[in-house]
């Protein structure tokens, strides 16, 4: 009699060179940021898990967009900071038509990177920026980002050069929409975004920068029902990640100023989940909901003088939260704008 094991799903030879690629950048533009102390570490840390993760092929027209979407960002935030900062309803309404052209861009296909980095970006950056005292105190945090970006693309194209594809990838098409659903899902993630942005600065919530995110990256989504979804996966990430990084806290105890314990922690782990978030299509899902939970962690809280621990438990309880808020917001507006033919959604019933 013979017997058939069951194995799991597996990676193919393209999915483990990105997800090596994945590890290697994340890690590589920690250990520059560390080795250089520049500031605002998270963008150097997770804006190559982006670039890496959501982009499985670099191209030109890839890079393009990262480098579009920094610059709008950080115009932008330059704009809104030196001109409007003491103006808060017209500052509000800049940022809510800001973020209709990056969803726009997102829904209608165009531009899907440019409009989900540029989402991200503009979100931390307006975060950061809101909680300093003078325009010029913003140009470090805007070097930062132009920096990060700039050492992304290096460390990607890097990254392609050691670890190619063997194989061509089909790419992917996205189906078309109608422009009753683009208009439903350009005003639903705007709003939501905005409000969050609002929310947060009301409440004066400066410590919770990887809330405010995952407010905006469960709108990655578009719609409530992805949505829903996403804000479960994005939950069970947070929760995951931040596990991950306590446990990582205690194996390194108080050697985290030896700069090669913490590079070697954060290459496994996202290597490790690199495989879960290829293996689930490559979409934000639960695998990238963990990666981006300790990338955050690791880039903004890791530091010589301070460990995870209390950013970690913090991080979860506010993100769960703020996911919690943020899906009500989503279905809210979902029926709201669905009463209405010219933004009614296709997933309407």
């Amino acid at each position: 009699m013979s017997t058939t094991v069951s194995q799991g799903p597996q990676l193919d030879a393209n999915g483990l060179r990105q997800a090596l690629r994945i590890a290697g950048g994340c890690t590589l533009g920690f250990a520059i940021s560390n080795l250089m102390n520049w500031p605002y570490g998270i963008f150097f840390t997770v804006y190559p898990m982006l670039l890496l993760g959501l982009v499985p092929v670099i191209s030109k027209p890839v890079i393009k967009q990262f480098v579009a979407s920094a610059g709008f960002s950080a115009f932008i935030v330059l704009v809104l900071q030196g001109l409007f900062s003491h103006i808060p309803v017209v500052m509000t309404l800049i940022v809510f038509l800001c973020f209709c052209i990056l969803f726009y861009q997102m829904s209608s296909g165009g531009g899907f990177l440019f409009g989900a980095l540029g989402a991200v970006g503009l979100s931390i950056q307006l975060h950061f920026s809101s909680y300093v005292t003078g325009v010029d105190t913003v140009y470090p945090l805007i070097v930062s980002n132009g920096a990060a970006t700039l050492l992304s693309i290096v460390i990607a194209v890097l990254m392609h050069g050691i670890f190619p594809d063997v194989a061509p990838r089909i790419p992917r098409v996205p189906p078309p929409k109608a422009k009753e659903s683009i208009r439903h899902e350009v005003l639903l993630c705007a709003s939501v975004a905005t409000l969050s942005f609002v929310v947060f600065q009301a409440l004066d919530l400066q410590d919770s920068i990887s809330a405010q995110a995952s407010s905006v990256l469960i709108l990655f989504s578009l719609c409530w029902k992805a949505a829903s979804l996403a804000g479960w996966q994005r939950a069970i990430g947070t929760l995951i990640g931040c596990n991950l990084a306590l446990l990582a806290q205690l194996f390194l105890y108080n050697h985290s100023d030896f700069l090669l314990f913490p590079v070697l922690v954060l290459w496994i782990l996202a290597f490790i989940f690199s495989r879960y978030h290829i293996l689930g299509g490559g979409m934000p899902g639960i695998g990238f909901g963990v990666l981006t939970t300790f990338g955050i962690l690791f880039g903004n809280s890791l530091t010589p003088n301070q460990d995870l621990v209390y950013s970690a438990l913090y991080r979860f309880s506010s993100v769960a939260v703020a996911i919690a808020l943020s899906l009500s917001a989503v279905y809210v507006m979902h029926h709201i704008l669905n009463r209405f033919s010219v933004t009614r959604h296709h997933t309407y019933e």
